[in-house]
């Protein structure tokens, strides 16, 4: 029985094909067999709470947060919407502002000396420390979230 290879549920495996050099490698998969590696919601937002909690970590080492934190949320918020799975692009859609606050409102908890912004009394609580470097951060959100939304479009437009 000849099976048709664009058939769904045919069982085409990947095979060795011949490189330039006499090396093999193994051929792309096709994207509907790709798009079952893609994460769900939940784990896409725990992959940006996990990396940039451990990138704000790494930047904290020196006492404040600096262009580590910036580049570690704009690489989160980007990188969510890459991998999850295309029913879960509004939670990525909706989860850099969110993102934001949080790691921004438990370092103003834990580590508030950290939150240096001019004008800020030293006296500051942890609400103003958290509106404050938010406000202060506002570049960093803007590019992040413009990123993930075109991320978003992008895999909107190019899904099989």
């Amino acid at each position: 029985m000849d099976r048709n290879p664009f058939q769904r549920g045919s069982a085409i495996r990947a095979v060795p094909a011949a490189t330039v050099s006499g090396m093999s490698s193994t051929t792309a998969r096709s994207p509907g067999r790709l798009a079952r590696r893609d994460l769900t919601a939940q784990g896409g937002v725990a992959l940006a709470v996990v990396s940039l909690a451990a990138v704000t970590a790494l930047d904290l080492l020196d006492g404040r947060l600096g262009f580590l934190f910036s580049l570690g949320f704009v690489l989160a918020v980007v990188t969510a919407p890459l991998s999850v799975h295309v029913r879960a692009l509004l939670t990525t859609g909706v989860m850099p502002p969110v993102l934001l606050i949080v790691a921004l409102w438990a370092v103003a908890m834990f580590a508030p000396d950290s939150i240096v912004v001019d004008g800020l009394p030293t006296d500051a609580g942890t609400v103003a420390r958290t509106i404050a470097a938010v406000i202060d951060h506002g570049i960093t959100l803007v590019v992040g979230h413009v990123l993930a939304l075109a991320g978003i479009v992008a895999r909107v437009v190019t899904q099989p």
